[in-house]
């Protein structure tokens, strides 16, 4: 059962809850006989069979203060999506309870709600209509609206014309002057210009100090860190993580990367290989193994690898270390350093030691590969280890320099 309530009962507290979710399952049913000649033959022939159920969402319970942003991160499949609509209530759930409160402004899909026969200003109003602004406040936010979605003299052309980007340029422009205490958004802020996505951005910024509640989807973990208080993260239409969205992207690149491996198992297709790399770990100047890296260590990585085939030329090798969210924060390779591996066959350790590391808080990964002289990669391994470096009060970011500050008085200029 999926329903609204807005008691004093659900909604306590210095922070009214705005959005309740209690044991929410959603089930789908999948049909393979698509045709409708497959269904007639399957009709009255156990037509379980041809039927398959999915479960998007399993016993999900959370509740959402006003005032928060909270990102909804999973890979495709994981039930965000669904989570998203069940929340909306564009989607009833199979079992469970939702409760909302306040106006609920939706942007789950592109152009979702527009009708392509009509203009952009006739579909303006039917949104907000169902958003539940009457005629009249419409017609006052008309002008913001037309001059927030830039599209101009489009507005009087039918939808059906439009442009991907002119879609989400209206119904996002509707949508935030809609007045709502509640946004939905559902990965609309990936399409469209680098300038309007910005200008999208900074209205959700605007949003949060206004203390307005959002929910978003997306698969830009840096919107997530970035604008985001909290983050839930779901895998298999279960909720695995919900908290701090750092960690929350860690968990979840954790995910894909079992994922990745545990594809490339199945695909895998007996090749030819030149090289392996059998593993790799990272110890820290004093020599013990460590996951936990300070400011100022000296950080040594060490892989295991074997040359598989003879070589003419030296084999390279190279390390790639990435932050938390996928972004590159150093790299190098032994021919950088001007040293070459000597071709031969066989195992072998090879170690590159990073001298007064000062990365920043977070947790970094070390991707691994070797070359040949040539610069094709020959064999690479993923996140082949990682390693943390424990939370600084004094700054954010992934390098760390000491900070001092004075107060030099007033200035002379």
């Amino acid at each position: 059962m999926n329903t609204t309530n807005s008691a004093s009962t659900v909604f306590s507290g210095p922070a009214p809850d705005v959005v309740v979710i209690k044991d929410v399952s959603k089930r789908f049913v999948l049909r393979k006989d698509n045709s409708l000649k497959e269904r007639l033959v399957t009709f009255g022939r156990r037509g379980r069979r041809h039927r398959e159920e999915f479960w998007a969402l399993r016993n999900v319970s959370t509740t959402i203060q006003a005032g928060h942003t909270v990102a909804l991160i999973g890979h495709n499949g994981s039930g965000k999506s669904t989570l998203l609509k069940v929340i909306g209530g564009i989607l009833d759930s199979t079992s469970g309870d939702v409760f909302r409160r306040g106006r609920i402004a939706a942007l789950l899909e592109l152009g979702a709600g527009f009708h392509p026969d009509l203009s952009g200003r006739e579909n303006v109003f039917l949104n907000a209509s169902i958003m539940g602004l009457s005629r009249a406040e419409t017609e006052a936010q008309f002008d913001d609206i037309l001059a927030f979605s830039g599209i101009g003299s489009f507005i009087d052309a039918q939808v059906k014309f439009y442009s991907s980007g002119m879609y989400v340029r209206l119904a996002f422009a509707v949508a935030v002057h809609t007045n709502p205490d509640l946004l939905l958004v559902d990965e609309v802020l990936a399409v469209g210009d680098e300038a309007f996505q910005k200008k999208c951005l900074d209205k959700i910024r605007s949003f949060q100090e206004e203390g307005r509640t959002i929910v978003l989807v997306t698969h830009s973990l840096g919107q997530v860190t970035e604008l985001c208080d909290r983050a839930i993260l779901l895998n298999k239409g279960e909720v695995v993580f919900d908290g701090e969205p750092r960690e929350a992207v860690a968990q979840f690149r954790e995910i894909l990367e079992d994922r990745r491996v545990a594809e490339n198992v199945v695909a895998a297709v007996p090749t030819a290989r030149e090289a392996k790399i059998i593993s790799a770990f990272v110890t820290i100047q004093n020599g013990a193994t460590s996951s936990s890296v300070g400011q100022g260590d000296d950080l040594i990585i060490t892989a295991k690898i074997e040359h598989l085939v003879p070589s003419e030329a030296p084999w390279v090798y190279a390390i790639q270390i990435e932050n938390s969210l996928g972004q590159p924060v150093y790299g190098t390779t032994s021919r950088r350093l001007g040293y070459s591996l000597k071709p031969g066959i066989g195992p072998r350790e090879v170690a590159l030691t990073l001298k007064d590391t000062h990365f920043g808080t977070g947790k970094y990964f070390v991707n691994v590969s070797i070359l040949d002289f040539a610069g094709r990669h020959v064999e690479d391994l993923p996140q082949a280890c990682s390693f943390n470096v424990a939370s600084n009060p004094l700054a954010t970011g992934v390098t760390y320099s000491e900070p001092t500050f004075a107060d030099l008085g007033p200035s002379k200029y």
